[in-house]
């Protein structure tokens, strides 16, 4: 169970990694866009794909912590 939970915990390690670098990417894309293309979007619209990302983080510590807690209990 201590080896799943250090997964968990890797995962959702990887996974704030990967938000901050699709969060950057399609900021500035939306920046460039705006000025350059036309875009009528407002630039706090890219910060909505933090939500998936934010989710899947919290799902992934709270099971890494119900497994940490099973492992110690036996």
């Amino acid at each position: 169970m201590k080896k799943i939970s250090n997964l968990f915990y890797a995962l959702a390690f990887i996974l704030s990694n990967v938000m901050c670098a699709v969060v950057a990417y399609n900021f500035c894309d939306m920046q460039w866009g705006i000025k350059y293309a036309g875009y009528s979007a407002p630039k706090w619209t890219v910060f909505l794909t933090v939500l998936p990302y934010g989710m899947g983080i919290v799902v992934c510590i709270v099971v890494a912590v119900i497994l940490r807690k099973k492992a110690t209990v036996k």
